[in-house]
């Protein structure tokens, strides 16, 4: 039986039904009741690249298992894989067992594929910020990298929508971080050092509020996030890395610098404030310097680009060209038109088109 992650059985099993195996952690166990108040439970599992939820049904052979099953611990999950009309990904004839010492190290690993993107991904960040000319903005990204730089390896951008994976907010930051370096090409008048440290510092409030712990992929729930949210949270990091690297040998003759340090960390909070771009989505206040308008645009481009990504994964297909919407896109999502191949002949034939060579055909 092929072993697949959670990633590729949502990506395989649609389009192929059969007989596979995911090796995972249990995120949540929960018992539930069908209208008929019959009890089942509901399991979710999830590894290095997303999570799943399973249905054990009260006649099923999952269900004893579930009724004995932990929150945390490691399972791998085989049956026939199918998409449910209903439910989604689901399946049929499913059992569970532990998983064994050399299982769970390979899991906790993640795919080898995956690790390297982020292994590259993070070291793009350091060098980025490491070559900031505003040695403040540049001295304040390296404690950042110094303290907190484990907990950013194994944080998400999201517990769903766009990157909700372990080590996924390295993937979006440096996303964002190529494309904020672009724009300042074509933009030359936006502050590159306030817009590029915007980009690493927008989500930092998310090391409490998404971030997963260093053996598991079960995300709690933290005490810190709920009561302020990662916006908040963003500013208070800012403002306690900035005081701390104020009283270091580094700071000495800063005072003489311009723009004011003062003025520089301000512009640093208005970016993480402002970068969800409205009042009604979160920010405290809305973009209103250039760079903070720029980062709030290419925080927006990365998420929904990935979104459309990960929807032509696992969206259920409406047609050959169509597949449903995922939320909060507001429309199904529409096959892209392939890369132009050159002059290699035609590609094959599409179905025959009402409106043709831009008039009404016959």
């Amino acid at each position: 039986m092929e072993t697949l992650t959670i990633c590729d059985l949502k990506s395989k099993a649609p389009a192929e039904p059969g007989e596979y195996a995911v090796h995972a952690q249990v995120a949540a166990v929960l018992k539930k009741e069908t209208k008929g108040g019959k009890p089942y439970y509901e399991v979710e599992l999830a590894d290095a690249g997303g999570s799943i939820k399973l249905k054990a049904w009260q006649d099923s052979a999952a269900f004893p298992q579930a009724e004995v099953l932990k929150r945390d611990e490691f399972v791998c999950a085989d049956g026939h894989w199918y998409q449910n009309g209903t439910y989604g990904l689901d399946a049929r004839d499913w059992t569970m067992r532990p998983l064994k010492d050399g299982e769970i190290e390979a899991l906790l690993a993640g795919p080898e594929g995956l690790r390297a993107k982020q292994a590259s991904d993070y070291a793009l960040l350091e060098s980025v910020c490491s070559g900031l000319a505003d040695p403040r903005l540049r001295t304040l990204c390296g404690l950042f990298f110094a303290k907190f730089g484990g907990r950013l390896k194994r944080t998400a951008a999201a517990r769903g929508n766009h990157h909700a994976r372990r080590g996924g907010l390295v993937e979006h930051t440096a996303q964002m971080m190529r494309c904020a370096d672009a724009i300042c090409t074509v933009y030359e008048n936006l502050n590159r050092d306030l817009l590029l440290a915007g980009v690493l510092f927008h989500d930092c409030g998310k090391l409490w509020e998404n971030s997963f712990p260093e053996q598991g992929f079960a995300m709690p729930f933290n005490f810190r996030a709920e009561l302020m949210g990662h916006i908040p949270i963003g500013v208070e990091v800012i403002d306690s890395l900035w005081r701390e690297m104020s009283e270091g040998p580094e700071a000495a003759g800063w005072e003489t610098l311009d723009p004011p340090s003062d003025h520089v960390r301000l512009h640093l909070n208005h970016l993480v404030l402002s970068h969800h771009g409205q009042l009604e989505f979160g920010s405290p206040v809305p973009p209103k310097t250039p760079e903070a308008m720029a980062l709030h645009f290419v925080d927006n481009i990365d998420a929904k680009l990935e979104m459309f990504e990960e929807g032509y994964r696992t969206s259920a297909q409406l047609s050959p060209e169509v597949f449903e919407r995922v939320w909060p896109i507001n429309a199904n999502l529409v096959r892209p038109l392939a890369h132009f191949a050159g002059d290699g002949g035609a590609g094959p034939a599409a179905d025959p088109d009402p409106i043709a060579g831009g008039r009404l055909a016959d």
